[in-house]
């Protein structure tokens, strides 16, 4: 197997489009990051003025990550396939994953040019991964693509991460049709990680963010970014798993998977705007 430091970039520098906010380079300011333009930082304020815990939610959201790629890999996955990679914030899926497994191999893919301008120096550099421009929108061609089938192999498990992404997707464009694709194309003992932004209130605890004024706000300052935020859910989020079979906990607010740590108390998980789970393919 073969797939040393791989990038897969595939575009002009003029293709960085920055004239709209880009989601994930919202994400990155959220998380405090630096690789993020002025269009997306004053998108990002916006929402922050709004909703001020969503920094909280995306630093949540990334630990959901962390713990479910170190559950995986130490349950014997030793091949991720990371869709909707965003900019790369230490520690990234590799640097986890090998915590626990020295030998894992780990495909980023991700739409935005910009983050195929880190993929060098930040994750691929290390070797058995692999960066690709890729939309998740469009899985098979992701799984088709020669840098990925050089470097997995789907003939053993595989973890597939759709952390934060499907939110991103309409119900036209059909999230669940695309899981059920990525599926068809894993075998048994393969994993689904999965979180996806809410309004819903945590069992019942009403705050800001789920009134209509407020949600309304957020999502309007996502309407003229390269990718609308598209809330869901428990209901709608839970039957995106598809082939999937949860595993314990199930689908829930994403500080209460599994913690490492002291668990929160409602208005913090009502607060935390992330469902999170773990799905394993039969």
């Amino acid at each position: 197997m073969k797939g040393h430091g791989v990038s897969e970039q595939g575009f002009a520098a003029e293709e960085i489009d920055t004239s709209r906010p880009h989601p994930a380079r919202m994400y990155d300011y959220y998380l405090g990051g630096w690789d993020n333009y002025e269009v997306d930082r004053q998108a990002a304020e916006h929402v922050i003025q709004v909703h001020p815990q969503v920094r909280l939610s995306a630093r949540a959201n990334r630990a959901f990550m962390t713990r479910a790629v170190r559950d995986v890999v130490r349950d014997g996955v030793r091949q991720i396939i990371d869709i909707g990679t965003g900019i790369p914030t230490s520690p990234n899926t590799h640097e986890v994953a090998r915590e626990t497994g020295s030998d894992v191999r780990v495909a980023y893919v991700d739409n935005d040019p910009i983050v195929a301008t880190h993929a060098g120096a930040k994750l691929t550099n290390a070797g058995r991964a692999a960066f690709v421009l890729g939309d998740v929108r469009d899985p098979g061609a992701i799984l088709a693509h020669p840098v990925i089938r050089e470097l997995i192999d789907f003939s053993e498990p595989v973890a597939v991460l759709l952390v934060a992404v499907l939110h991103f997707v309409k119900d036209e464009e059909d999230p669940a049709g695309i899981v059920a694709t990525l599926a068809d194309a894993l075998p048994a003992g393969s994993r689904l990680i999965l979180s996806h932004a809410t309004a819903e209130p945590y069992e019942g605890y009403a705050d800001g963010y789920t009134d209509v004024k407020a949600r309304d706000s957020v999502l309007g300052a996502y309407k003229n970014a390269t990718a609308a935020l598209n809330l869901r859910g428990r209901a709608e989020v839970e039957p995106l798993f598809g082939d999937f079979a949860l595993e314990e906990p199930g689908l829930v607010r994403v500080p209460l998977w599994r913690p490492d740590g002291a668990v929160p108390g409602p208005e913090e998980l009502s607060n935390t705007i992330f469902y999170g789970g773990v799905g394993r393919k039969g």
